[in-house]
């Protein structure tokens, strides 16, 4: 038995560079597909400081959970992979500004780089 999907796509977050969705809804389940900081006009601020870049890669993803009828509140899981280890409490303090009270579960992943240069990317789950 299959399940139904849709593709979510917003003008509020950059088009995907690839052949990808930027979220698929599945039933309840939104999965957002991994975001950069990238302006949704498709600029790459990847000169931007560690904070900027990490606030504008949550701000996509989650314009993408708005654009699928769901809140941040709704958010159960993230993965961010940063750019060296180094930067994992920058990170922390930009998810906590972007969720406030709200405490998905979540990873930190360091990696050693990661496309067009930029020091962080954002994937989430929502239900």
């Amino acid at each position: 038995m299959t399940t139904p999907h849709q593709a979510i796509t917003t003008d509020q977050a950059p088009r995907p560079g690839g052949h990808y969705a930027q979220g698929v809804l599945a039933g309840d389940w939104l999965f957002v597909s991994g975001q950069l900081p990238i302006e949704p006009g498709g600029s790459v601020r990847n000169g931007d400081a560690f904070a900027d870049q990490a606030d504008l890669a949550l701000r996509n993803a989650l314009a993408i959970v708005r654009a699928a009828g769901k809140a941040p509140e709704q958010v159960v899981k993230a993965t961010l992979y940063v750019a060296g280890i180094g930067n994992w409490g920058e990170a922390n303090a930009a998810f906590a500004r972007a969720f406030g009270d709200h405490r998905p579960a979540r990873s930190i992943v360091p990696v050693p780089e990661l496309h067009f240069g930029v020091l962080i990317e954002v994937e989430l789950i929502a239900l």
